[in-house]
C-alpha cells in the first residue's frame, strides 16, 4: 500500500474516532518509512486532539527535523509552546509560519495573541490591523483589534471598530 493510501485510512480512522488504530498504523507505517514527515504529522494531529501535548510536540519535533519548511506544523507548534505556557517561544514558530505563509489572516491573528500574552501593545495592534487588511469583514479579527485598542486606550478608533459591528458589515 502507498503512503498516500495509508495516510488515506489514518485520516478515515480519526474520522470514526478510531485513535489507537490509527495511531498503531502510522507507527507500524514508521517503522519502513521513518523520514516521511506526513506520518509524523498524522500522529501530531491525532496527540493534539487527545490532548497529549507532550506526545504531539515530539510528532512535531519530528516533522519539522524533517520538513523545518512546513508553514502549517510550524503554525501548530507555536499552539503547543503556548499550551505548555510558553508564548515567547511560541513567536519564533509563527512568524516562521507567517514567513512561510504570508498574509494569512489566521497566523496574524494567533500572531497577535501570542504577543498579547507577552503584552508587546504596539506589535500586537499593528499585527491586527495587517490582519484586518487582509481579511476585512472578519468578525473574530475586528472584536480582537477593538479590545487591542480599547486597552492601548484608542478610543476613537475603537468606536469605529464597534460601529462596524454593530452595523453588521462583517461577517461571523
Amino acid at each position: 500500500m502507498e503512503i498516500k493510501e495509508i495516510i488515506n485510512k489514518i485520516e478515515k480512522l480519526k474520522n470514526n474516532k478510531n485513535f489507537d488504530e490509527a495511531i498503531k498504523l502510522a507507527q507500524n507505517t514508521l517503522i519502513t518509512n521513518q523520514n516521511d514527515y506526513r506520518l509524523y504529522e498524522e500522529l501530531a494531529d491525532i496527540y493534539l486532539y487527545l490532548n497529549k501535548l507532550t506526545k504531539a510536540n515530539k510528532a512535531i519535533d519530528f516533522a519539522l527535523w524533517i520538513n523545518p519548511e512546513s508553514a502549517t506544523w510550524n503554525y501548530l507548534k507555536w499552539f503547543i509552546c503556548l499550551a505548555l505556557n510558553k508564548p515567547k517561544k511560541s513567536i519564533k514558530y509563527l512568524e516562521k509560519s507567517n514567513s512561510l505563509m504570508p498574509n494569512n489572516s489566521e497566523v496574524l491573528r494567533n500572531l497577535w495573541w501570542a504577543y498579547h500574552m507577552l503584552w508587546e501593545n504596539m506589535k500586537w495592534i499593528s499585527i491586527l490591523k495587517r490582519a484586518l487588511n487582509i481579511s476585512p469583514w472578519d468578525k473574530l479579527i475586528t472584536e480582537d483589534l477593538a479590545m487591542a485598542l480599547i486597552s492601548s486606550w484608542n478610543i476613537q478608533e475603537w468606536n469605529k471598530l464597534l460601529n462596524k459591528i454593530w452595523k453588521k458589515e462583517i461577517t461571523t
